[in-house]
């Protein structure tokens, strides 16, 4: 069977007419998305525009910081090349472009009726509709777009996702995309508005928490609670989990976004708030360090959340490899690789032999994918041995050892 059969297996994408449906629905999302942004780059200067390219090469090279943790966590059963850039392409290309004008509206109609209210105007100054705004619009828009992504993630690569673990490595790429492509357009707004680029203050805040913070958080919560909807037996943690993991994506969101209007209701009215003044202008190390700090103390309760369920998940990967591959031993696992895995532990990673690395990874990979599977189809009250992508990678395992000259 070939990678594309094993990442589309039990997908609607394998039947013609709903996979040019679909298929459809996001190449049209996909244009108007870039359509939007290329609107706003295109509003800039010519000058704004190269900054905001210089901005994106920063900001992806940033990306590699969270990418790497990101990496770790996914050890134990790597996800497709495929779904790790459709997750991030549809936060940095179709979230992003989508939420821009809806969040513009939302925004604007608040400046109407702030407008009819003297009162907010004069607290707030001209930034009054911003300030109210955002905690209102981006949290509602931009996690319910980026949520869809992982939610048709899900439902169009089933057999990719397969737990907790899953769902946040998928949603922490949709937020990173978000990030990468927020971060440069946010950079380049700055020097159109105020002719400097605030490289530190957008780029240090953003990727605070080595980039483990901020959408990258957000949408990481939404797609535990994903994950845990997979890989639970109980119907109503099925029915709750998505609901409650977009309900504190929100939350944490709107924690995020109220901070300016806080701060601006703290400090009071001083002075003329007529006009907008620059940002601060931070240098990196500054802004990182600072924002770290803040972003530790205010996000503490969501980053304790998502450690405890990531490490239940590495509690339910262990449980799940060691049951399904006990009864594999003398076939796809020898009695030495069962007893690594038997002592595989939280931070761990077992290999099979000290050489050839590449397809010693590939090979324990591929015998989790099997253990995983094979719990998935009997959550279904179906025969694994029955089941074509079990079969799949059994075969693959077989053709894994022929390669490393350590057949069973």
């Amino acid at each position: 069977m070939s990678q594309r059969d094993r990442l589309l297996m039990g997908s609607v994408l394998q039947r013609n007419l709903p996979s040019l449906l679909i298929l459809g629905v996001l190449a049209l999302a996909l244009v108007i998305a870039v359509a939007n942004l290329l609107g706003v780059v295109g509003s800039f200067e010519p000058n704004a525009v190269g900054v905001f390219f210089q901005a994106l090469l920063l900001s992806a090279l940033l990306s590699l910081m969270p990418l790497a943790i990101l990496w770790y966590l996914d050890r134990r059963e790597r996800e497709s090349p495929i779904a790790v850039m459709t997750a991030i392409l549809w936060g940095g290309l179709i979230a992003t472009g989508l939420s821009a004008p809806l969040n513009t509206i939302i925004i604007q109609s608040l400046g109407n009726w702030i407008a009819t209210t003297p009162a907010i105007q004069d607290r707030l100054g001209s930034e009054a509709a911003f300030l109210i705004g955002a905690p209102l619009a981006g949290p509602i828009v931009e996690e319910t777009l980026k949520g869809l992504g992982i939610l048709a993630l899900l439902l169009l690569l089933r057999a990719e996702f397969d737990n907790m673990r899953d769902g946040f490595i998928y949603g922490a790429l949709v937020g990173l995309g978000f990030t990468c492509i927020e971060s440069a357009l946010y950079v380049a707004q700055n020097y159109a508005a105020f002719g400097f680029a605030p490289w530190g203050l957008q780029l240090g805040g953003r990727y605070s928490l080595f980039g483990m913070s901020g959408h990258v958080l957000f949408s990481g919560i939404l797609g535990l609670f994903l994950g845990l909807a997979l890989q639970t037996s109980r119907t109503w943690v099925r029915i709750a989990a998505p609901l409650v993991g977009w309900l504190l994506a929100m939350a944490a969101h709107a924690i995020y976004n109220v901070l300016p209007l806080v701060l601006t209701l703290v400090l009071g009215n001083e002075g003329d708030r007529s006009e907008t003044g620059p940002p601060p202008n931070p240098s990196f190390i500054e802004a990182f360090v600072q924002r770290s700090v803040m972003d530790l103390i205010v996000f503490l309760p969501f980053l304790v959340l998502v450690l405890v369920l990531l490490w239940r998940s590495g509690v339910w990967e262990r449980t799940i490899i060691r049951a399904e591959l006990r009864d594999e031993v003398g076939t796809w696992v020898t009695p030495e690789e069962y007893e690594r895995i038997q002592r595989d532990g939280i931070f761990q990673s077992r290999r099979i032999g000290k050489a050839q690395r590449r397809l010693s990874e590939a090979l324990v990979n591929a015998q989790n994918e099997l253990a995983f599977r094979k719990y998935h189809v009997r959550q279904r009250g179906e025969n694994p041995d029955s089941d074509a992508l079990v079969a799949s990678w059994r075969e693959e395992i077989a053709s894994l050892r022929v390669e490393l000259g350590a057949p069973v």
